[in-house]
């Protein structure tokens, strides 16, 4: 089925016909059509991004595939597609385990280049570039069903405009998974719940921080069962609210399948419990309630005289994102963004592994960015277009400083 206009945001109860008819402009090629300026404003600012990368790279006489195609967790990726998943854990050896990556990207790259010329590498950066448009869409989608065309079209730009964006085109999850996490909460939104649980699924098998959206499809659908079952009289056997209320729970109990799945599978393949959580551990991340995260938010910003440019804007993002989630509880149509953005901030800040690379982890965290949204569609075109503009120049600079400066993983 396509979207429907339904305005049938999380928690509401309205009965829709059994076969709705699709409203004009809510088909997926009507979505496409109306995506069209984000999706060209996203694709123009990552470009500008890749094109600074690309000369400061050439100064310094880098290649720009091995920047964005085979580096750090991009060869941990394409490690998998060619050999597969440890077989065992080795105690005595510190971030060398790949059960720590969860097997969605791995998979898709496998199948892709199975049937594509190219290495493994290459179609690893072109499947991320590919989902990073639908990510971008799904973006662009959620904003104008909440706020309007132009909301949806800033939110999708910003999103490309972050610090760390350059992670959506390299061989990372992120683009991935923030495609799978958009549209599902879209689909949530619009009142289709299957699909959302199938795409939380999907969410799940990506990225440990997929439990964020199992919490908001979940509660999402807790909330709309018990206002269904508070607001409707009793369904018959052929009411559209029976019919509903099944769409909701299937959707539900299709949402954590996909994590506990991964999470199951590693530890009968390790023989223990807790094997995806002792592999956690073997990389130095565990739950800690933020001490870690206080403790390196001090370091850099209040007793280092001289910090780290990269783990400066880092410790920015974080403060940021608390102070967006706190803007965003205001928006009381958005439960579902609310959630996952809510459990996403618990999951990184509450994190006490590496510090270093949770800008990236946040990057899923579009959601957060719907207040600078909202206020920048709100102002003159000309001061948006320069505000937008702004942020896509230090995208760029940050971008290429990032890959090429900075001497840390990402």
């Amino acid at each position: 089925m396509v979207p429907t206009a339904t305005d049938t945001a999380a928690g509401t109860a309205p009965a829709p016909d059994p076969a709705p008819r699709p409203a004009p402009g809510r088909t997926l090629r009507g979505l496409l059509h109306r995506a069209g300026p984000a999706l060209l404003g996203y694709t123009a600012v990552r470009l500008l991004g890749t094109l600074v990368l690309m000369k400061w790279a050439h100064l310094q006489r880098h290649g720009l595939w091995p920047l964005l195609a085979n580096r750090w967790d991009s060869r941990w990726y394409t490690g998998i597609a060619d050999h597969g998943y440890a077989a065992s854990l080795d105690p005595s050896r510190f971030d060398a385990c790949n059960l720590a990556f969860f097997p969605l990207y791995p998979v898709v790259v496998k199948a892709v280049a199975g049937v594509t010329p190219g290495s493994r590498a290459t179609i690893g950066l072109l499947v991320a570039v590919g989902c990073s448009l639908l990510a971008a869409w799904g973006i662009y989608a959620v904003g104008e069903h909440l706020h309007g065309r132009r909301v949806g079209t800033v939110l999708a730009v910003l999103w490309g405009a972050t610090p760390v964006a350059a992670v959506q085109w390299m061989g990372y999850t992120e683009s991935l998974f923030t495609a799978l996490v958009a549209w599902s909460l879209y689909a949530v939104l619009t009142d289709r719940w299957v699909t959302a649980g199938a795409l939380c699924l999907l969410a799940g098998l990506t990225r440990p921080t997929g439990v964020a959206l199992v919490a908001a499809v979940c509660v999402s659908a807790a909330v709309a069962l018990w206002r269904l079952r508070r607001t409707g009289s009793a369904p018959m056997p052929l009411d559209p609210d029976r019919n509903r209320m099944r769409r909701i729970v299937l959707g539900a109990v299709l949402a954590p399948l996909g994590w506990l799945a991964y999470v199951g599978w590693v530890g009968v393949r390790l023989g223990r419990a807790d094997g995806y959580f002792a592999v956690q551990r073997q990389w130095r991340n565990e739950w800690d309630g933020g001490k870690e995260t206080l403790r390196a938010l001090r370091a850099t910003l209040v007793h280092q005289s001289h910090p780290q440019l990269y783990l400066v804007v880092v410790s920015l993002v974080l403060i940021m994102s608390v102070v967006l989630f706190l803007l965003c509880l205001s928006d009381h149509r958005s439960l579902p963004l609310l959630v996952f953005s809510g459990v996403l901030l618990v999951v990184v800040l509450g994190s006490g592994g590496v510090y270093f690379p949770r800008a990236r982890f946040l990057l899923p965290g579009f959601p957060l960015l719907l207040p600078l949204a909202l206020a920048l569609a709100g102002t003159r075109r000309r001061t948006a277009l320069l505000c937008l503009s702004v942020a896509a120049l230090g995208s760029a600079y940050f971008g290429a400083y990032m890959l090429l400066t900075y001497r840390g993983a990402l």
